[in-house]
């Protein structure tokens, strides 16, 4: 039991909560988006879809022109409040709270966890599809979406899969499903390792990027080829390239949090550059990759509630916190591999030692937005088989 559990339990209040951002706030975005300073163009850096270096600077302005002209935040937050919301505070701590209840009172509650660049936003299309057999919980981590403002430093994994816990217990939740990609994932795992007899399974969402941790924070498995050695290190190559953003994070939050929360095009270029994907060795942009406006619902989201300091914080926390990454081998675990490559499993499990492993080819980081039905058919196959 949690040492801080007693905290936990000083207001077991579950606020109403409607999403109503003020309309000086969106006009402000508009007219920063107006008043854009761009930097001036490299000769012979005009191709829209080369990220060796970045976001291009030509689709960046076609993002910001749409999000300036077309995009329409009150339709956008419109169908986010739809669903049933909450707030509660839990140690000191603002969580907002997605609650969707299946019309099936016997359903299985399912708590889905995002990460970053992602929020609540990330699941909206993939409510629907699981309603019929799950009552949904989705709670923001703390410093993200409408789980601000930061209540103190010291938020990590653990002290946040806690405070979930104590969450679907004021929800009645006594047994529950979870979940999880990118940190989503490690809220998930320590759930299961921490309240093995309250969850009832963890299914995670990966992708091939997950290679880029080996012989890092996992190490190389014994039996692989030369040419797979070759093939995780370029994935470790390709990944290093895109972890500027991590270190970042990890050590210098304050620093990148005070140019996120002032410059709209800033956080535009630092969140949509990770929705990118690679098919066939090309680069899709990350409107190839999934829907524009729920994309830009999701930045928006970040802009309006300063989210892109906070969340940062989560990562210096987890950097700092010397935990490290934990599963439950006693509960029942299902990963679904998308854009998938066969050396993620020679990699993480070259016992098969989970249970449900699905590949799929489709897909990439953010399946609840680019894979959806193949995601929901995942979850409900896994949960149905170890029901």
């Amino acid at each position: 039991m949690p040492e801080n559990i007693g905290v936990m339990n000083e207001n077991n209040a579950l606020t109403p909560f409607r999403i109503d951002i003020p309309q000086a706030d969106v006009d402000d975005l508009r007219n920063r988006l107006a008043h854009t300073r761009w930097p001036i163009p490299v000769p012979g850096r005009d191709e829209r879809t080369d990220f060796s270096r970045g976001i291009p600077l030509v689709y960046l302005k076609e993002l910001a022109e749409y999000w300036h002209d077309e995009f329409d935040w009150r339709a956008q937050e419109k169908k986010l409040n739809e669903y049933e919301q909450f707030t509660t505070v839990v140690n000191r701590q603002t969580f907002h709270v997605v609650h969707v209840r299946s019309t099936n009172p016997a359903a299985t509650p399912l708590m889905l966890n995002h990460g970053w660049p992602g929020s609540f936003v990330e699941y909206q299309r993939l409510i629907p599809l699981l309603t019929g057999e799950f009552h949904v919980v989705i709670p923001s981590l703390p410093g993200f979406g409408f789980s601000t403002p930061l209540s103190g430093t010291g938020w990590e994994l653990a002290r946040t899969a806690d405070a979930y816990a104590e969450i679907m217990t004021r929800l009645g939740y006594e047994r529950f499903a979870a979940h999880g990609t990118d940190i989503g994932s490690g809220t998930t795992g320590r759930l299961a390792a921490v309240y093995p007899e309250r969850v009832i399974g963890t299914h995670l969402g990966v992708d091939p990027h997950l290679l880029g941790l080996v012989g890092d924070k996992f190490p190389y498995p014994d039996g692989l080829s030369d040419d797979e050695i070759a093939q995780i290190e370029a994935v470790r190559a390709e990944d290093a390239a895109d972890r500027g953003y991590l270190l970042m994070h990890n050590h210098r939050p304050d620093t990148i949090g005070a140019a996120l929360t002032d410059s709209p095009v800033g956080q535009l270029a630092w969140i949509a550059e990770k929705f990118k994907t690679r098919a066939n060795g090309a680069w899709r942009t990350p409107d190839e990759s999934v829907d524009r406006d729920q994309l830009l619902t999701n930045i928006s989201l970040y802009w309006f509630t300063r989210g892109g300091e906070s969340s940062a914080q989560f990562y210096y926390e987890a950097e700092h916190s010397g935990l490290d990454l934990v599963m439950a081998s006693s509960v029942p675990s299902g990963w679904a591999v998308f854009n998938s490559n066969p050396l993620v499993r020679r990699a993480m499990d070259p016992w098969k030692a989970i249970g449900h492993w699905s590949e799929f080819t489709e897909g990439g980081h953010f399946p609840a937005m680019d894979a959806t039905e193949l995601l929901a058919d995942d979850i409900r196959t896994f949960f149905r088989g170890i029901a």
